[in-house]
């Protein structure tokens, strides 16, 4: 499937060439804070099917629970967190906010990670009052 996203500035404009069976929800507690929300959803896509159109991401490099590096790339301008990436030996891949697709609404997860990091109370969701607007 083919998406296109941005930064919520513009500054930053991608495309790519994803499958929608990659989309994943996690809970970990880095994806938690780096998203200031109860967790992040991503969808893995290869190097070579993931296309910088504009702009120049800054770069955070962290190392994950796992050990190894990952650069997470955001907007220097408006702060959007755009991708992950691996790094260090082996294929790239980039971790695709899924957020900043013009396409999220069409890309429902399939999988969730990091489940023993997810907050109690997410599923209490459907409970709560709904209000369509601010």
């Amino acid at each position: 499937m083919h998406v296109d996203g941005s930064c919520h500035c513009g500054s930053i404009r991608f495309e790519a060439e994803i499958d929608p069976k990659r989309v994943v929800i996690c809970h970990c507690t880095d994806c938690q804070t780096f998203s200031g929300s109860a967790f992040r959803t991503s969808v893995l896509v290869p190097e070579e099917q993931f296309r910088l159109l504009a702009g120049a991401p800054v770069t955070y490099d962290k190392v994950a629970e796992s050990g190894k590096p990952r650069g997470l790339a955001f907007c220097s301008n408006c702060g959007t967190h755009v991708y992950g990436m691996t790094q260090g030996d082996g294929p790239t891949f980039y971790s695709v906010r899924v957020g900043t697709l013009a396409q999220r609404a069409e890309l429902p997860p399939v999988a969730q990670v990091w489940c023993r990091s997810a907050l109690t109370w997410l599923g209490d969701l459907d409970d709560i009052r709904k209000i369509p607007t601010q």
